[in-house]
């Protein structure tokens, strides 16, 4: 069975005012949907397409290939991970439980871990993925990755993703990525990043 490009966790106008409608379907219908059916174009025959019975598997194509196909399937598999990391209007609050008190211990609350978050993505020249961690150690990390980069293909444990790409940005924020990452702050699903704890 081939790739498949998994409906959004909720509407296209629930991120409003942070992120419009048109820019949610840019990203996913668009720019998602490519990555999804260059993965398919590109698995067709391989030992990767899977099967009825075993369906393909999009981690293990992005931790065992290289080139075209590792860029499509890591931007395909980033991508629907980011949305589930994001909540809806009705969505829940501030991190509690392990993860609350992981965030406290390594940054000092969720306001210093927001900011660390926020530079790192500004910082980053060009196209890629800002990314909070679990490290082997168990520690907690902000990281980032240029272009396609994940941490699937490491040690660390994925816990948060926001792409930087400019497609997921441009329509609503033009060239002010920062404006943008502290816009996506304010909709982090913390009970989808907390249930990725390790």
């Amino acid at each position: 069975m081939p790739i498949e490009l998994h409906p959004l966790p909720f509407p296209t106008t629930a991120l409003l005012p942070q992120l419009s409608a048109r820019q949610i379907e840019l990203h996913h219908g668009v720019h998602q949907r490519a990555s999804v059916e260059t993965v398919n174009r590109l698995i067709a025959g391989t030992d990767w397409e899977g099967s009825e019975a075993q369906p393909a598997d999009l981690a293990r194509i992005v931790r065992e290939s290289q080139g075209a196909l590792f860029e499509a399937a890591s931007q395909a598999w980033n991508q629907a991970f980011q949305w589930r990391c994001l909540r809806s209007r009705s969505g829940g609050a501030e991190p509690l439980g392990a993860l609350g008190e992981r965030i406290r211990r390594q940054f000092g609350d969720v306001t210093q871990l927001g900011h660390a978050f926020c530079e790192a993505g500004r910082a980053l020249f060009g196209s890629g993925w800002v990314w909070l961690v679990a490290l082997p150690d168990g520690r907690l990390a902000v990281q980032v990755t240029r272009n396609a980069g994940t941490p699937l293909t490491g040690d660390a444990v994925p816990l948060l993703a926001c792409s930087v790409w400019e497609h997921a940005y441009y329509l609503d924020y033009q060239n002010e990525r920062g404006r943008y990452l502290e816009a996506f702050w304010q909709r982090v699903n913390w009970e989808f990043v907390e249930n990725q704890l390790p």
